[in-house]
């Protein structure tokens, strides 16, 4: 989509839409990097078919859940209606949902232990599909996150790679809540640099711009694109 300023006609998903993308253009701007190099994952999580529609009419592709669930009630018909569309696994994974995560997803963000890397490389073989894999890095060493430790990191990616054969693109990380988010975010370029990859699933709605000043190639941004979560 364009970061063109939206009419007040438009819905208040697109009008807020347009406005994290303006912000995104303009960090890549201040990084140094071209705009198309940073992907824009709204994260739609709990959210309604029709409030999806509106930010899929303006042309964005890139969506965000949780839930495997939740993605096979909601997403076909809208998938069907927009074609091109392409969903992240932006939360933890149960080894029980590989299977039909490998199915339901195009993107996995939350690739973090060998038995769940065992089991989609299991799913993969046997339906053909091979959605994009990140492995998260619990970077704040938080005991109740997931995550593989940082110093475990280099080893797993390449477990995950030569091992399980999985398609592993890149690093993801959530800082810790409350904490400056900048050493976070360098740290994973780092690890990510030193495994030889180049992208970055980092930044949410409060710290989007400084990841991408960090090297984001993918922000996940939920409630300034959609508002309020709601209940659930």
């Amino acid at each position: 989509m364009t970061a063109e300023q939206p009419s007040a006609t438009e819905p208040d998903t697109a009008r807020r839409l347009a406005a994290v993308t303006r912000r995104l253009h303009l960090a890549c701007e201040r990084a140094g990097v071209l705009p198309g190099d940073v992907r824009l994952v709204a994260v739609s999580k709990f959210h309604a078919p029709p409030v999806l529609a509106d930010a899929l009419e303006t042309g964005h592709r890139h969506f965000g859940e949780s839930r495997v669930q939740e993605v096979q009630s909601k997403w076909p018909p809208l998938r069907e209606r927009y074609p091109g569309t392409r969903l992240h696994l932006i939360g933890p994974l149960q080894t029980n949902k590989a299977a039909a995560a490998v199915g339901a997803f195009d993107v996995l963000h939350s690739v973090d232990r060998p038995r769940l890397a065992a089991a989609l490389a299991t799913a993969m073989e046997r339906t053909g599909r091979r959605p994009d894999c990140f492995v998260q890095v619990n970077t704040g060493d938080e005991a109740h996150k997931s995550g593989v430790p940082v110093a475990a990191a280099g080893a797993f990616v390449k477990e995950c790679v030569g091992t399980y054969g999985l398609p592993v693109v890149g690093l993801m990380c959530i800082p810790p809540y409350g904490r400056d988010p900048r050493p976070q975010f360098a740290l994973l370029r780092a690890l990510a640099a030193e495994c030889g990859l180049r992208q970055l699933s980092m930044g949410m709605s409060a710290d989007f711009e400084t990841a991408v000043a960090e090297g984001a190639t993918t922000v996940r941004v939920g409630e300034a694109v959609f508002g309020p979560r709601p209940r659930h």
